[in-house]
This record gives C-alpha cells, sequence and structure tokens, in this order.
C-alpha cells in the first residue's frame, strides 16, 4: 500500500503518518512536509522517487505526472486498467492525504501583491485531490485533520468501508470548491456589478437546538470573505455568558447590531422579531438605554439588547428589572458583567465594532434566499451626511427637527416596509412595521406613542402615495417630516403639510426593508 501526504496545514499529520507507517503504508511527500516527516523520524521518501522527476519551477511542478495520477485514476476493478498500469511500470496508490495552500489567510494580510497571491495558489494539491476524489472505491482521501483518527481507526479494524470513503470524497471535493470560491473572490474585489456565475463558500460555525420552531432543523454557518476585512458582527461574536443560541436569536441579534452600527453616537436598540421597538442616541450610555425603553416598554420584554458602547454598571443596573434574551456590546466593564450574570437566561455577547461603523459601508452584498435560488444587491448603505435634504414646506426645519429627521431617516432604514417612525430628541416614540398598508403603519406608530407624538418628528420608508399619513401625524402634533417623495401626487401631502404648518423634506432615497 501506498500513500501521499503533503499538507499546508500539519497538526496531527506526524502521528498520522506514523500509524500510517506502521500499518504497512509506504510513505510519499514534498517539501516542507516530507521535511517535518523526516525530522520526527517517520519513514518517508520523496515523490520524485514514483516520477523520476525532480520538483521543477521552484516547486511548482511536483505531483503532476502520470505514474503519481495513473496509479491514483485506474480502476481496480478493470482488467484493462490494472494491464495498462502493469505495462507502464506504475504502481497504485491508495492514500491521498492534502489540504491546501493557505490562500485566505495570505491574502487577507495587508499590502499583498498579486504576485504573492498567484504563488499561493495551488494546483498540485486540488488535482491530487480531485484525483484521489474521483476513485473514492479504491483510493481513501483525506483533507482534515479531523479525519485523521476515524480512518486510523477503520484501517486497524479491518478497512475503510465505502459509505467513510464517499463521506471523504465529498468533504474533499467541498474542500478544493471552497479553495477556489475564494480564489474567485480575491480576483473579483476590484471588478464592478455582478458575475454570471458566482458560488459562496460557507463553514459551519455550530449547530443549533432547532430552528424557528422547534420542528426545524438548523445550524449555523459562516461566509467565508476573501481580503483584509475584520470578522465583526453576530457571526464572531464570542458569548460571554448564557445558554446557546437559538436560530431566532442570531436573526434579532444581527439585526439589533446591525442597528447600532449604523450610528457613529452613542447608540441602544431594543429588537423584537428583527424590529427596533426601542432606539435612542444621546451622550451617557445608561441615558441612552433608558431612553431607547421608554419607546416601548410593553414590547421590550424578552428583546434583544445592543449597545454601540461599553456597557456600564449604570447601565447594567437600569436592565435588572426588564427579562431580556440577549445584550451584545463591544465592551462591558468588569461590574457591569457581575450584574448581568446575575441574569441566569440572558446571553451576553461580545461583538467587535466595524472599523467603519456609523458609515454603513457598502462592502457586503446581501443574499435573500428564494426556492431554487438567491437574490443578491448591494447592501443598502449610505454614510451618515450624504443624505440631501429638500424642503418642500413652505416652512423650514428648525435645527432641531433637522437633527431628529436625519435620526429618524436613519432609523426607518431598520425597521421592515411599510415603516414609519415617530421621533424626538433622537429617541424612537413608536413605529409601525411591516403593514400592507402605510396609513395602518402610521396610526400604529402614533397609537403606540400617544401623547409623546407632540413636537415629534415621523420618517416614513417610502414615499406618501395620499395625503393620509400627513394628516394622521397632524392630530399627533407631529412637526416635521421626512420621506422619499417621488409620488405623483406629492402635492397632495405638500398642501396637507402646509395646512398643518407641518415642514417636510424630500430624500430623492427609500429605505425598502421586505
Amino acid at each position: 500500500m501506498r500513500a501521499i501526504i503533503s499538507v499546508s496545514d500539519k497538526a496531527g499529520v506526524t502521528d498520522f503518518a506514523q500509524n500510517l507507517s506502521q500499518l504497512g503504508f509506504e510513505l510519499f511527500s514534498t517539501g516542507g512536509t516530507k521535511k517535518a516527516l523526516t525530522e520526527a523520524q517517520v519513514p518517508v521518501k520523496s515523490v520524485s522517487e514514483i516520477t523520476g522527476f525532480p520538483e521543477i519551477l521552484d516547486g511548482r511542478v511536483k505531483t503532476l505526472h502520470p505514474l503519481i495520477h495513473g496509479g491514483i485514476l485506474a480502476k481496480r476493478n478493470l482488467p484493462a486498467h490494472m494491464e495498462e498500469l502493469a505495462k507502464n511500470k506504475i504502481e497504485t496508490i491508495d492514500l491521498v492525504t492534502v489540504n491546501l495552500y493557505p490562500f485566505v489567510q495570505t491574502v487577507s494580510g495587508e499590502g499583498v501583491s498579486i504576485d504573492e497571491a498567484l504563488e499561493n495558489i495551488d494546483i498540485g494539491g486540488p488535482t491530487l485531490i480531485r484525483a484521489a476524489a474521483k476513485n473514492f472505491p479504491s483510493v481513501i482521501v483525506v483533507v482534515d485533520p479531523a479525519d485523521y483518527h476515524p480512518v486510523l481507526e477503520k484501517l486497524k479494524g479491518g478497512g475503510v468501508d465505502l459509505a467513510e470513503r464517499k463521506r471523504l470524497a465529498q468533504k474533499a471535493f467541498q474542500h478544493v470548491a471552497i479553495y477556489d470560491t475564494a480564489i474567485s473572490q480575491y480576483l473579483r474585489q476590484d471588478m464592478e456589478g455582478f458575475p454570471e456565475e458566482m458560488t459562496i463558500a460557507l463553514k459551519k460555525r455550530y449547530g443549533l437546538r432547532y430552528g424557528e420552531n422547534p420542528h426545524q432543523q438548523a445550524v449555523f454557518y459562516a461566509e467565508q470573505v476573501v481580503g483584509a476585512r475584520q470578522e465583526t458582527g453576530i457571526t464572531w461574536a464570542r458569548q460571554l455568558w448564557g445558554k446557546e443560541l437559538s436560530f431566532n436569536n442570531i436573526l434579532d441579534a444581527d439585526a439589533a447590531w446591525g442597528v447600532v452600527t449604523d450610528f457613529s453616537t452613542p447608540t441602544v436598540a431594543i429588537i423584537k422579531h428583527t424590529n427596533p421597538c426601542g432606539l435612542a442616541s444621546h451622550g451617557d450610555i445608561a441615558e441612552v438605554y433608558r431612553r431607547a425603553l421608554s419607546g416601548d416598554p410593553v414590547a421590550a420584554f424578552g428583546g434583544i439588547v445592543a449597545a454601540n458602547r461599553t456597557v456600564t454598571s449604570a447601565m447594567a443596573e437600569e436592565m435588572k428589572s426588564m427579562f431580556y434574551e440577549i445584550v451584545i456590546a463591544p465592551e462591558y466593564k468588569a461590574e457591569a458583567l457581575e450584574l448581568l450574570k446575575r441574569k441566569k437566561n440572558l446571553r451576553i455577547l461580545l461583538a467587535e465594532l466595524p472599523l467603519d461603523y456609523g458609515k454603513a459601508s457598502a462592502g457586503y452584498l446581501d443574499f435573500r434566499r428564494v426556492k431554487g435560488g438567491l437574490l443578491v444587491q448591494t447592501s443598502d448603505s449610505l454614510p451618515e451626511g450624504s443624505v440631501s435634504l429638500k424642503t418642500v414646506t413652505k416652512r423650514e426645519p428648525t435645527q432641531a427637527e433637522i437633527e431628529d429627521l436625519l435620526f429618524a431617516w436613519r432609523a426607518v432604514k431598520h425597521v421592515k416596509s411599510n415603516a414609519i417612525v415617530l421621533v424626538k430628541d433622537k429617541t424612537l416614540l413608536g413605529m409601525g412595521a411591516g403593514q400592507p398598508s402605510r396609513i395602518v403603519g402610521a396610526q400604529i406608530a402614533k397609537e403606540k406613542a400617544g401623547e409623546k407624538t407632540r413636537g415629534s418628528v415621523l420618517a416614513s420608508d417610502a414615499m406618501f402615495p395620499f395625503p393620509d399619513v400627513v394628516e394622521v401625524a397632524a392630530a399627533g402634533g407631529v412637526t416635521a417630516i421626512i420621506q422619499p417623495g417621488g409620488s405623483v401626487r406629492d402635492e397632495d401631502s405638500i398642501k396637507a403639510a402646509d395646512e398643518h404648518n407641518i415642514a417636510m423634506v424630500f430624500t430623492g432615497v427609500r429605505h425598502f426593508r421586505h
């Protein structure tokens, strides 16, 4: 029996090779792997002893040879194949252990040149893996160090059965597919538009107890991203306390973190079913939390709290009386952490702020699953201060109203359409989300805010086809409105706003969130 071992990830490879040798395998290797095995006193030969040809082109060509690939690809149950091997003095290769150059790690560093990136594209490795996986009934292929022990146990127990060989082959093809995806992503980084063909590389983070409902199975995958980008967001958050996260927890936590990282000022969001039921921006983080909670204390129960600043003991004290599923922040004071840990059912997450938080970076694609396909779009990302306000009413908004309007406009994009929010002093007072009719959303927001609507501003994620939302706003004492504009009936809404002395501004941009 013969085996080829050539790995980038050398974890456990010497023990694996030593055991293979003891089981009677003749081992062949290349470069750094051969050096590591030799230093560990594992009997190993160079692949050049198979090919009779030296490594050439700075190691670019080592294993690309008929004497190797013939030995891998020959079907052992076909006499013609075996006769051809014998005629050409080719011996079979029964096991291939290969994993690939660390391409993602290399190109994710700063200042990596295209030449350096190209040198880290493995050619021989994927070819070996694919050849062995194609012929898995005859050849064992191992790409993951986690499989070393199971393979050895089966070999010691009499052999690796067909089902296990098939599992290893599937894993091998997936390993190469993810690798090729990373290379494609890297080469596409500076290209505009959407490619004709695209793959997404995902790696399992952890299993979940169940999906949205107990009868649904679920798992959490992380997307492989190529380039010098931080591993931020809920996908890479560290859990400091509490039971495991659920499918719904992750969805809500992602929404909460998305809201607070959209603001550069100290901000707290309280999320329920991916919508902010509480949101505020101010100076002191404990006061910000108090104001966020005031938006809808009833809906906040069982929600998710996110802050884009360090959670202080004062904020943790304020949270004591309310049941929350999760709290997320970039940092926690030691005393705050101790206070929060007294709530045994609270999950505490530590998430790293993106470098461009508050600037709404558009550097990612948004994927939406539909049966049989994916919808792909650029993110709804507009940096703070990028919106140009056009006053369309007789009255100009005051400076205080402008500040609240801009806050409301940033908040409304995180609410499901049709979305209406009411804001005062950079605090969400009420919101209507996901209603088929915009007027119903406005009525819900007004009802939630109650008497607090007096002197507030209103934001709508899309234009007004009728003046009815303006009429509801006026009845509640709203003084200013921000909306995209663009309806053929804009003049009706403008006229209604003028009649009630409401300042109204158009953005020319909408924020649908389905």
